[in-house]
């Protein structure tokens, strides 16, 4: 049974590349009132939870000078005063796995939170779009995935503009997610938003507390297409590409895998993944990979 929370901040909790960028467009069209698309690089769905300068907002004062550590002991502070502060939901992207203190204190506060929608990739896959995104070899991006010590922004001589982002290896990050018992949580496959896309965007948009019926979701997938999100990259560029990337939207399919990993790569992501992926779909019971995606109910 799913939990209860008073909070307001919907987080949109994601490995990177997973379809994190898709669902923001499809929020942002859906609550859209204008005929075209809406720009890119003005979704409505606030900041990134990593944020530096909203996390320090709600703090209101300098911590610059603390560590990380220090910093994700305060995270929970700040997500409550930010929830506290809003009169409707908000819908927040996070590329944090759900981890907890060394004080037991859950880095994502249940206070803070109206629900979790978690959105899930096929590994075969995100290794692939991963290695685009960091502009890394394939072979690298299979190692981060299977790392349980992988972070962003972890380094101690910078100050860049989003917080340390401790993500472990692709398996504890969905995990610890799906499991977070604590909170209201949607599990999403991004194999069912692309196939069942009606079905599954109704069932997030539900869950997500927006405009559900059959027309207005229709017209906000229209117009978050991967085409469309390819067209506004390439005239107005995305500011949430990586410096190193050629372009954020990429192709944007099912099953890329295929086509494109060796049989050693597909091997050791099953080796590192093969539980996670067995729950989730991708692996059958007898970890024969899984190439026809059937909608699946929560996990």
């Amino acid at each position: 049974m799913l939990a209860t929370n008073p909070g307001n901040i919907f987080w949109l909790a994601s490995y990177p590349k997973s379809g994190n960028t898709w669902t923001r467009a499809f929020i942002s069209n859906l609550r859209h009132e204008e005929p075209e698309p809406v720009d890119i690089n003005a979704f409505f769905t606030g900041a990134i939870a990593s944020g530096r300068g909203w996390v320090e907002s709600a703090l209101d004062f300098d911590i610059n000078e603390l560590s990380h550590d220090e910093i994700d002991k305060l995270r929970p502070t700040a997500y409550n005063w930010l929830s506290q502060q809003l009169k409707e939901p908000e819908y927040h992207k996070i590329h944090d796995a759900y981890t907890r203190q060394s004080n037991g204190e859950a880095l994502i506060p249940s206070t803070a939170t109206r629900g979790a929608l978690i959105i899930i990739r096929n590994p075969l896959d995100v290794a692939i779009s991963f290695a685009h995104h960091s502009h890394c070899s394939i072979d690298k991006s299979i190692t981060n995935m299977g790392n349980p010590n992988f972070a962003f922004c972890k380094g101690q001589k910078s100050l860049p503009n989003q917080l340390r982002q401790q993500l472990l290896s692709w398996s504890q990050h969905i995990s610890s997610w799906a499991d977070a018992t604590a909170l209201n949580r949607l599990v999403v496959r991004y194999e069912d938003m692309h196939l069942n896309p009606l079905e599954t965007f109704t069932q997030m948009a539900t869950f997500l507390e927006l405009a559900n019926d059959k027309a207005s979701i229709s017209d906000a997938l229209e117009q978050c297409k991967i085409e469309k999100l390819q067209t506004q990259e390439s005239t107005k560029g995305f500011r949430e590409k990586s410096a190193q990337a050629k372009s954020f939207f990429r192709k944007g399919i099912v099953g890329d895998w295929q086509q494109t990993l060796t049989k050693e790569q597909i091997a050791t992501i099953v080796n590192d993944h093969k539980e996670v992926m067995q729950r989730f779909g991708y692996l059958d019971d007898k970890e024969q990979l899984i190439t026809q995606f059937n909608h699946s109910p929560q996990p």
